[in-house]
């Protein structure tokens, strides 16, 4: 019962952090797939760091581990609006633009994942 608990407080947080930076962005001036661009490459580089942290260095307790992967990354980070995004272009005739967001979105997020993962085992390769 608490690993659904820490789920939810999880996902309750991370919907209202992706929701604070669509804020932020449509302040800002940004579009949409931008915002949606750089949720996912923040939430690519924190699965990183915390794979290191849960599975090298047991570092999370499984509430915790629950509440940052499953609940705050599986709510702030969004396939759903990338695809989305990516459609909306395409139906708007920006097809390059579209491509550009679907690989860039794809190439970035795996760049740090792998940043992430691997600046996580350098800091504790001393500890």
């Amino acid at each position: 019962m608490w690993n659904y608990l820490m789920v939810a407080i999880g996902g309750a947080l991370g919907a209202c952090s992706r929701y604070a930076v669509y804020n932020a962005a449509a302040i800002s001036g940004w579009s949409s797939h931008l915002a949606t661009l750089v949720i996912n490459v923040a939430g690519a580089t924190a699965i990183g760091v915390l794979y290191v942290v849960i599975s090298e260095k047991g570092g999370l307790q499984p509430f915790g581990q629950q509440l940052l992967t499953v609940g705050f990354l599986g709510a702030f980070t969004t396939y759903s609006t990338y695809s989305l995004d990516a459609l909306r272009l395409l139906e708007r005739g920006e097809v390059v633009t579209a491509a550009l967001y679907l690989a860039g979105t794809m190439l970035a997020c795996l760049l740090a994942t792998w940043l992430g993962l691997g600046l996580t085992r350098m800091l504790f390769a001393h500890y």
